[in-house]
C-alpha cells in the first residue's frame, strides 16, 4: 500500500472533503477508495490510460486514487465540450473514459490501436501516470505526461497540520492537483466551491474558517472589484498565495492594504516542472526564492530555466523544443534577479511586445495604469502597427463611466513610463480577457 493510504487510515476520523455543505471523512474517501478500487480490478487493467471526466468532487476525487492504487495512467478533463474532450482523449491515447453519477461509476472502453513510447515506458515499469494538457491560450493545447508515482512520492514528508484549506485551481491543472495532494498529505480539510466566483468563495471563506487562499492575480482582482471582500468576515484568512502569471505591484499593494493581517506568498511553478517551494521576500514583495529540494533553476537571458525530480518524461503531441538534451526546461519567464538570490518575474517572452525594436512588458503597462483610481481592471497586449511593427494596446474595465479615458491614461503615464511603452490605443470593455484558470489570455 502506497504512504498515501497510510496517511488515511491515520487520519480516518478527521474530515478530508467538504463540497455540496455535505463533509466526508478520511475513512469514508478510504472506504471510497476501495469500492472503486475492487471495481476498476475487474473492468480495467492495470496501465491502461483512463480520463475521469469531470472537476473536483468526493467521489472523482476518490476514483482518481483508485486509479493511481490500479497503477493506471490517468487524464483528468474538466471541459465539458465535447469537442475539446474527444481532441483530449485522442492525444492522450485513452482506453477508457470514466464518469462518476452519483457514487456510480459510468465506465466507456475506446478502441485505441496506437500508444506512445512514453506511455509505453511507463507500462513496462508498471508506473502510474497522469497526463495533463496546457492552456492552449498561445496555440495548441499540449499533452504533458508526468510519473504519477514519483509526482506523490514528493509530498511524503508533508507534516500533519489541522486547517480547512480551498482548492480554487482546476482537477486539470497541477496547481490545484498540489493543493489536493497538499491538503489530503497533512490531514488537511480540503473545501470544494461549486462554482469559482467572488461572492461563492467569500462565503465559502467566512463559513469554513478557512486560513489559506490559493489563487491568481487575476482572481483577486476580480474580488476587489465585487467588494465581496466587505460583505463576508474574513478574518480566518492567514495566507493568500498566488501564482499563473505575473502580479502587478500597484495589484499587489491594494491586496495588502484590504487584507493587513494576511500573509502574501508568490508560488511558482509550471506544469512540466511541478510546484515549486518558494518564499517571498515579504508580503508586498514581488521578490521570492525557489527554495526546493527537488528542483533547480538558472538565468538565461534574462529567462528561468528549472530542472526539477518530478517533470514531466515529455509531450505526447508535440516537440521537446522547450527543453534542453540536458533536462532543463525554458520556462518562457523573464526574470529580474537580486544579488541576495530573490527573483521577480516580469513577464512572459511571448508576450513581449516589439513596438520598432523596442521591447515592452504588458505587467509594466498595467502596473502603472492599476494605480489610476479610474481603473478596476486592465489588460495590455499588442496590435500590428504597418510603421513600428506592433504598437501597445489596453483593454480596461472603468470604476465608472468616464469620458475621454484614453487621453487620461496617457496623461497619467507620461511621467511614468517611456513614450513607446504608453498605449496608443484604449479599449472600454466589461471585463478583461481571461481563461477559465482566471489567467489573462492577451493573445488576441
Amino acid at each position: 500500500m502506497n504512504y498515501l493510504f497510510e496517511k488515511f487510515k491515520e487520519f480516518e476520523t478527521k474530515d478530508a472533503i467538504v463540497v455540496d455543505e455535505i463533509t466526508y471523512s478520511y475513512g469514508l474517501l478510504l472506504e471510497q477508495i476501495k469500492i472503486y478500487k475492487s471495481i476498476l480490478e475487474k473492468q480495467i487493467k492495470p496501465s491502461s490510460v483512463v480520463a475521469i471526466l469531470g472537476d473536483y468532487s468526493f467521489f472523482n476525487i476518490a476514483l482518481f486514487f483508485a486509479l493511481f492504487e490500479n497503477k493506471n495512467i490517468i487524464v483528468p478533463i474538466t471541459s465539458t465540450i465535447s469537442k475539446i474532450q474527444d481532441e483530449y482523449i485522442s492525444e492522450s491515447f485513452c482506453e477508457y473514459t470514466i464518469k462518476t453519477i452519483k457514487s456510480d461509476l459510468d465506465i466507456q472502453t475506446i478502441e485505441q490501436n496506437s500508444s506512445h513510447e512514453m506511455i509505453k515506458k511507463l507500462k513496462k515499469n508498471q508506473n502510474s501516470g497522469l497526463i495533463l494538457f496546457s492552456s492552449g491560450s498561445t496555440g495548441k493545447p499540449k499533452a504533458m505526461i508526468h510519473n504519477l508515482d514519483n509526482l506523490i512520492n514528493s509530498y511524503k514528508d508533508k507534516k500533519a497540520k489541522s486547517m480547512n484549506m480551498l482548492v480554487f485551481l482546476m482537477f486539470d491543472h497541477i496547481g490545484g492537483l498540489n493543493t489536493l495532494f497538499n491538503a489530503l498529505c497533512m490531514g488537511a480539510c480540503l473545501i470544494i466551491p461549486k462554482n469559482r466566483d467572488a461572492k461563492n468563495i467569500c462565503e465559502l471563506i467566512q463559513n469554513y474558517k478557512i486560513m489559506v487562499l490559493p489563487s491568481s492575480p487575476t482572481f483577486l482582482n476580480l474580488i476587489l472589484i465585487s467588494g465581496e471582500n466587505k460583505n463576508y468576515d474574513l478574518n480566518s484568512l492567514r495566507m493568500i498565495t498566488y501564482g499563473t502569471e505575473a502580479m502587478p505591484e500597484s495589484l499587489l499593494l491594494k491586496l495588502k492594504e484590504s487584507f493587513p493581517k494576511v500573509k502574501f506568498l508568490q508560488t511558482f511553478g509550471t506544469s512540466e516542472t511541478g510546484i515549486s517551494t518558494t518564499s517571498s521576500k515579504s508580503s508586498d514583495s514581488l521578490y521570492m526564492k525557489i527554495e526546493d529540494a527537488n528542483q533547480e533553476y538558472k538565468i538565461v537571458e534574462n529567462e528561468l530555466w528549472l530542472r526539477s525530480k518530478t517533470q514531466v518524461l515529455g509531450y505526447l503531441n508535440a516537440s521537446m523544443d522547450s527543453f534542453t538534451s540536458d533536462g532543463w526546461f525554458k520556462t518562457g519567464d523573464l526574470v529580474e534577479e537580486l544579488e541576495d538570490g530573490y527573483l521577480k518575474i516580469i513577464g512572459r517572452s511571448k508576450e513581449v511586445i516589439n513596438v520598432g525594436g523596442q521591447k515592452v512588458l504588458p505587467a509594466e503597462v498595467e502596473s502603472v495604469i492599476l494605480f489610476m483610481d479610474e481603473i478596476d481592471d486592465c489588460m495590455v497586449y499588442s496590435e500590428v502597427n504597418v510603421i513600428t511593427g506592433q504598437t501597445v494596446v489596453c483593454d480596461v474595465v472603468l470604476h465608472e463611466p468616464k469620458e475621454n479615458i484614453k487621453k487620461i491614461i496617457r496623461l497619467f503615464c507620461k511621467d511614468k513610463l517611456e513614450t513607446f511603452k504608453i498605449p496608443t490605443k484604449v479599449n472600454v470593455v466589461e471585463k478583461t480577457n481571461f481563461s477559465e484558470r482566471f489567467k489573462k489570455i492577451r493573445i488576441k
